[in-house]
């Protein structure tokens, strides 16, 4: 049990990353990633969409006829997504502005599905929120590290605090945005194709990696 859980967490923040190795969800990263705080509320909200999910799909995995799983998935998915965006729009209304359309478009989320279908729908309430934890923590480190390059780079600011007048303002665009996203995933490549080495020198086994790929 105790292996399980840690190739759970190994696969959701690195071996299954699902921004810089499966390269899902990359609409809302490309579009938030301008600032460090929108990054990290854009992945607390994907993280507590994806535990919950995960945990009543799980527990209505034996229930759900197959033939209509994926728009109970969306349902299941839609229920909690609006309670995000009433507890934002209430308690943070700020960060609900300046996530915009991103945050309802959570629903159809490439990482929340692949999750209901591939995991969720085939294990226990456990391990299925154990998942949508780490997977949510992967998503969220992303978004954060992007968001916090682009917003020091493009405009001297972090999480609103200027550092400098200097800014490149390339970083703060579009173009920036695909850039950044471009480097991040070479060094995430780079980096995890060590730890794999590393891991097999040692005789650790490997995570199942999931090959599915697919843009958001």
């Amino acid at each position: 049990m105790k292996s399980d859980f840690k190739k759970i967490a190994f696969d959701g923040v690195i071996g299954s990353n699902p921004t810089l190795k499966l390269v899902l969800g990359t609409c809302p990263t490309l579009a938030l990633t301008t600032m460090a705080m929108n990054g990290i509320g854009m992945g607390l909200a994907v993280t507590f969409v994806l535990i919950c999910s995960n945990v009543l799909i799980s527990l209505l995995r034996k229930v759900i006829p197959n033939q209509v799983r994926i728009p109970a998935f969306v349902l299941i998915i839609a229920t909690f997504v609006t309670i995000v965006r009433l507890l934002l729009d209430k308690l943070l209304p700020d960060l609900y502005e300046s996530l915009g359309l991103y945050l309802p478009l959570i629903v159809v989320n490439c990482i929340i599905l692949a999750r209901a279908e591939s995991f969720a729908s085939k294990n226990g309430v456990i391990k299925s929120a154990a998942d949508g934890l780490f997977m949510g923590i992967g998503f969220t480190i992303a978004l954060t590290l992007m968001g916090a390059v682009r917003e020091i780079l493009g405009s001297g600011a972090i999480f609103g605090v200027k550092l400098w007048s200097f800014s490149i303002g390339f970083f703060a665009s579009s173009a920036g945005a695909f850039f950044t996203y471009a480097v991040f995933i070479a060094m995430f490549s780079f980096f995890s194709s060590l730890i794999s080495k590393k891991r097999k020198k040692t005789n650790l086994p490997l995570p199942e990696e999931n090959n599915d790929k697919g843009v958001n």
